[in-house]
């Protein structure tokens, strides 16, 4: 990835907010920090905190710093383009909110069997490999959510694909439903560089059940992330790693190991393989909250709180548990029983999770009381 000095990425999906608005004051610290610390590479789309994400990016990037002193990355989401027609019309709106003239990467958002196929009708493809000759993008690739065989099929067909990032961390390395293995062995079978996405499984990884903990804490190195963005970034073809931070003490304790990036030893993967064995003892839900979800779901339902708070009645078993999923719907705000089980969450849900029915695992640990 040519321009790129570190292996390191900031995710602009979970930015520190105040009051339902990105803090720019925060996110300026964060900025300067990463930049001062010889980083480059930052990561947006479209739809990222309710269409915030790229607004905040001018405002404490583009518009304070050189072109030439990052790369930026933008994707193009299928819920915003119904035809071939609308593409171009979205990406200009995409270089505007963001205050640049080109995209060094454009990447095929969350691309999956089902959505392949619309893009493959509106020619999107197509349209962005030209958006690259007229040098708008630098660099075309795709984030991807599905299976290895869907992926193999993607990069047969297009093969001027030149990068990919898919969902790699230690839980998931190995998970039947994410393959994070098999979809990376693929990227390694097609030459294609690999950007990570989701090394910390949404926080997961970082706010680890106490038997998990113990384990780390007892190599008496550094942070959960420490060993989750580490592991993720010691694999050969591992390009960048990103990470979506949401406030300056993430964003310095990612800095202080990818600095000076150094692979996991060998005693450190043993401790990782255990926390593996205990989070796969446990049956979480896997949602990573990227609130993919929550967008389109007629309800309101804040999908990935609750199970949030599902997980923490696994990982607990106490009052808190309950005490947070009363926060979380109290008033007006919905429950996990006001699911009217119309799909739509299930159908842009990057872990394939069967919500419908998750929700009512949810309603039925918690409002049957």
């Amino acid at each position: 990835m040519d321009g790129v000095k570190k292996n390191f990425g900031f995710g602009y999906m979970r930015l520190p907010m105040v009051n339902g608005e990105v803090d720019v004051n925060e996110t300026n610290k964060m900025v300067d920090a990463f930049i001062e610390n010889g980083f480059n590479y930052f990561d947006t789309a479209h739809g990222y905190l309710d269409g915030k994400s790229e607004k905040a990016l001018k405002t404490c990037l583009t518009d304070r710093y050189e072109r030439n002193q990052y790369i930026l990355t933008n994707k193009l989401t299928d819920v915003y383009f119904k035809k071939e027609e609308e593409i171009r019309p979205l990406f200009e709106q995409q270089l505007e909110a963001c205050g640049v003239e080109y995209f060094d990467y454009y990447l095929m958002h969350s691309q999956g069997a089902e959505n392949f196929e619309h893009f493959k009708k509106c020619r999107a493809y197509e349209t962005a490999f030209a958006l690259k000759e007229e040098g708008k993008i630098k660099h075309v690739g795709i984030s991807f959510h599905d299976t290895a065989e869907v992926l193999e099929q993607i990069l047969t067909e297009y093969p001027q694909v030149e990068v990919v990032q898919i969902q790699f961390n230690y839980v998931d390395y190995d998970d039947p439903a994410v393959q994070s293995r098999k979809c990376y062995e693929v990227c390694r079978k097609f030459g294609k560089p690999v950007i990570v996405m989701e090394p910390v499984k949404g926080g997961n990884l970082v706010n680890l059940p106490e038997t998990a903990k113990t384990v780390l804490e007892e190599l008496h190195g550094g942070s959960p992330a420490s060993y989750a963005i580490r592991f993720a970034a010691g694999f050969e073809g591992i390009e960048m790693v990103l990470s979506g931070m949401s406030n300056y003490g993430q964003m310095a304790d990612n800095i202080s190991y990818m600095k000076d990036f150094k692979p996991l030893s060998e005693k450190e993967m043993e401790a990782v393989n255990k926390v593996q064995e205990i989070f796969r003892s446990m049956h979480l839900i896997p949602c990573t909250s990227c609130r993919y979800c929550t967008a389109g779901c007629p309800k309101q339902i804040a999908i990935p709180d609750l199970f949030a708070v599902m997980n923490m009645k696994q990982i607990y078993h106490d009052w808190n548990a309950d005490y947070y999923y009363d926060i979380h719907t109290s008033g007006s705000k919905p429950k996990a029983s006001d699911c009217i089980k119309c799909g739509k969450c299930e159908k842009i849900c990057p872990q394939h999770l069967q919500i419908r029915d998750l929700l009512a695992d949810v309603a039925n640990e918690f409002e049957t009381k």
